[in-house]
């Protein structure tokens, strides 16, 4: 059934349109939901978001609903598994960057530091709107804020966290509200 909405991407593609109307570039504040879309977007890396998203339940099976605390505690027995996982991108540094990745969560938490203040702390909590853009190529594809979000990630112990990782993870999140002119949501989400 054809959509009247016009859209940045997504349309017509059975999980994409959904994702982009509801999720993504929306503001998300919940440290648990925050480390799954930051571990899914690591496992992007290189791939399109799409076949990400076609396999994010399986992903939440895989990494026991992305429960940091859990996955802190994986062995080689989870590993193994995981890496034998065809419903999942089997990479072995992804999988391995991931269970890092929770133990550099958990450090964070042991000590008192919420993930979503210290990720929301590059844009000082507020989500930052990007460059008007009608094309995909006028959108950048990394910010002096994910460079620093990536290197901050980076001495706290996380790993494949590039800039332009940090930066997809930004605009999944609404901490960048990288929507184009045109977009339905461009429009709702910015005073006429």
């Amino acid at each position: 059934m054809p959509t009247a909405r016009t859209r940045c991407w997504g349309t017509g593609d059975p999980l994409m349109e959904p994702y982009h109307d509801l999720e993504w570039g929306t503001p998300l504040r919940d440290d648990r939901l925050l480390f799954e879309h930051l571990t899914l977007d690591c496992f992007q890396a290189g791939l399109s978001w799409r076949t990400v998203l076609y396999k994010r339940e399986a992903f939440r099976r895989a990494f026991d609903g992305f429960d940091p605390e859990r996955i802190a505690r994986y062995g080689s027995r989870d590993f193994a598994r995981l890496l034998g996982d065809a419903a999942i991108i089997r990479n072995r540094q992804k999988i391995e960057a991931a269970i890092s990745n929770a133990r550099a969560y958990m450090t964070m938490k042991e000590v008192g530091e919420s993930f979503a203040d210290f990720l929301w702390s590059f844009t000082a909590g507020e989500t930052l709107l990007g460059k008007p853009a009608r094309r995909w190529e006028q959108i950048p594809a990394s910010s002096p804020e994910s460079d620093a979000m990536a290197a901050a990630l980076r001495q706290r112990g996380f790993r494949f966290v590039g800039t332009t990782i940090c930066y997809a993870f930004m605009q999944a999140v609404g901490i960048v509200d990288d929507h184009m002119v045109g977009c339905f949501r461009y429009q709702r989400r910015r005073p006429a």
